[in-house]
């Protein structure tokens, strides 16, 4: 009886064991033929300045828009996390030397990455967050390519990507953003120019840089990856709409709530936002207390 018990135990673990194999293999397969896809847009042509206000504008969207914190403060690339479990994440050398772009590397390349989540190749871009930057004005795209190809290079060849079961398993149920291509509407036109005047209006479109982790809407949810806390509400309704405008600002530039809980940055990139400008952060807080 009790060998009969073992065995039938045995065959259910095994079939167990087979039908997780199995859909792993499933969601693997569907991911690489995913990655490897091949995309092709209409190249997008626009002139890029060479004047010094412009290029501080565009080092300026470089430490806002989160570009150093995977890149590196020089944009020379780095390795952003190496396990077993999610894998090899790696943010490219975006600099024109040994290991970074190529010489070819153009302006519609640029718009391609930022526009499109593409490669020069076509193929897609991976944890590279093209549905935020895609919604930046023309403006700003060609003050943050005029920026980029001026920076100095630096030589840093870096290994590929290689995601582990983990980052297999949740981007195959979109639970990690792998594939910004798959996220954007690319017959979307740019913006011209967007608002620049103090109030909700300008925060609605620095927003979007809040978005990625916070939800389109601004009201958080479950954790971005295992390890990782709950994404808070950041709207008028959560708690964070409860601070008062300066509790708020000073948080996101000290990395310190009201209630003195300090933020890691990597769970919250505080080093980020405090290169907002005050006049930036004032409008972020209008547009996210005008949400209910």
């Amino acid at each position: 009886m009790i060998r009969k018990i073992l065995k039938w135990t045995g065959i259910f673990l095994a079939g167990i064991v087979l039908a997780a194999i199995s859909i792993y293999t499933y969601m693997s397969v569907a991911m690489k033929n995913r990655m490897n896809k091949g995309y092709v847009f209409e190249k997008d042509i626009i002139e890029i300045p060479t004047d010094s206000a412009a290029i501080a504008r565009g080092k300026h969207l470089v430490a806002i828009k989160g570009c150093q914190d995977c890149h590196g403060n020089n944009l020379e690339g780095k390795v952003m996390n190496d396990d077993g479990a999610i894998g090899r994440l790696v943010a490219g050398n975006l600099t024109y030397g040994k290991g970074g772009l190529p010489g070819n590397y153009d302006v519609s390349d640029w718009l391609s990455a930022l526009r499109h989540g593409v490669h020069q190749d076509g193929k897609p871009l991976l944890f590279m967050p093209s549905h935020e930057t895609t919604l930046l004005s023309q403006q700003d795209l060609a003050a943050l390519i005029a920026y980029c190809r001026q920076i100095p290079k630096v030589d840093n060849s870096l290994p590929a990507n290689d995601l582990g079961p983990v980052a297999v398993v949740m981007s195959y149920l979109d639970k990690m953003p792998l594939l910004s291509v798959e996220k954007i509407d690319h017959n979307k036109p740019m913006v011209a120019r967007a608002d620049s005047t103090e109030g909700v209006a300008q925060g609605k479109y620095l927003a979007v840089s809040c978005s990625g982790c916070h939800r389109e809407n601004f009201k958080g949810g479950e954790p971005l990856a295992p390890g990782f806390p709950p994404v808070p509400d950041i709207t008028r309704a959560g708690h964070v709409g409860k601070w008062t405008k300066a509790q708020f600002i000073a948080t996101l530039t000290s990395g310190k709530t009201p209630e003195g809980h300090v933020l890691k940055n990597e769970d919250m990139p505080w080093k980020m936002t405090a290169q907002y400008t005050r006049s930036e952060l004032s409008s972020l807080y209008d547009f996210l207390q005008s949400i209910q």
